[in-house]
């Protein structure tokens, strides 16, 4: 039998067993793929979990991006809320489905691509399920150790603490712009959309740093501010004049007639954070202060910009019609 060309010559074994063939040895891994489950080492005593899910034509297209930037992208939405705990990402379980006519290669290369993410930040890959489906999804569950630190939760931020971001916003959503209008240039915002860039070590430096929240910026950054603001019950003011506009960002905007800090406060997918921190408090290299957060008054809890208590969505909210 010649080379298998789709997964359903190859099969859910064999694609498994391809995928895992040669996953490099991890300290934190005390058993990998093979058995029921995982074992994966927990120093600090405590786990940070979570998971994202990615479906094609809803999270990206096969014709936009190759499946090796695809799997990238699906490891670091669920890599970076991670970090966003102020935890160091260590492990990740991978649910892969798809139709059985998908070219068993494209799968190959997506996990390569998820594995070039988790392994580039010292995480491992140790398991996860494969399924026949109408579309192909990819659900990716990370794993993460506070190394003995408290968890930086959405609900930590009091008035005059100072709300600051790292990481690329607008990127992203400037280079979907882009694609959904049939160009594949600007290179570099295209690539954004591709394949996101998330400051992973700044979630723990944010944490030992002291942060009082921390939120990654998936949806937009108005709308994770919000959540933010809704959990402390509080205002997060943002100054949009200290939101640097990228030249690469200036340009694509100016050629659509659109106002570059858009992008910047809406779009969502770089997997910026979002944190505050008390007054006075050295903020981490690579944090730059946005904005401050006030005490809630009317009409409550939320957020501003330049002065204006944003209303709108302001991002992204999946299974919204208006």
């Amino acid at each position: 039998m010649g080379e298998a060309r789709t997964l359903a010559d190859v099969g859910e074994f064999g694609l498994i067993a391809r995928v895992t063939a040669d996953l490099p040895a991890n300290a934190g891994v005390l058993l990998g793929p093979g058995d029921d489950a995982a074992v994966v080492a927990t120093p600090s005593g405590s786990v940070v979990i979570s998971t994202d899910v990615l479906v094609e034509g809803r999270h990206f297209r096969r014709d936009w991006s190759t499946a090796l930037e695809i799997g990238r992208r699906a490891a670091a939405a669920s890599l970076a809320d991670i970090a966003a705990m102020g935890a160091r990402p260590s492990a990740v379980v991978v649910a892969f489905a798809a139709p059985a006519d998908l070219p068993a290669a494209w799968a190959i290369a997506c996990t390569s691509g998820l594995r070039a993410e988790v392994e580039a930040i010292g995480a491992a890959l140790v398991g996860g399920d494969v399924t026949s489906a109408d579309a192909v999804m990819i659900t990716v569950t990370a794993i993460g150790d506070l190394e003995g630190r408290p968890a930086v939760v959405r609900s930590g931020a009091r008035a005059g603490d100072v709300v600051a971001v790292a990481g690329r916003l607008g990127w992203a959503a400037a280079g979907l712009a882009v694609l959904s209008r049939g160009f594949r240039s600007p290179r570099r915002l295209v690539d954004a959309h591709r394949v996101p860039e998330p400051p992973y070590a700044l979630g723990p430096a944010a944490a030992i740093a002291g942060a009082t929240a921390m939120i990654d910026v998936s949806d937009g950054l108005i709308a994770d501010a919000r959540h933010i603001a809704v959990a402390s019950q509080v205002v997060l003011a943002i100054d949009s004049a200290a939101l640097a506009v990228p030249d690469e960002i200036q340009a694509a905007a100016s050629a659509y007639s659109l106002d570059p800090r858009e992008w910047m406060l809406t779009g969502g997918d770089d997997h910026a954070l979002l944190a505050t921190f008390a007054a006075g408090v050295e903020l981490p290299p690579g944090f730059t202060a946005i904005g401050e957060v006030l005490e809630v008054q009317a009409p409550g809890a939320g957020v501003s910009v330049d002065g204006h208590f944003v209303t709108v969505a302001g991002g992204h909210e999946h299974f919204r019609t208006s």
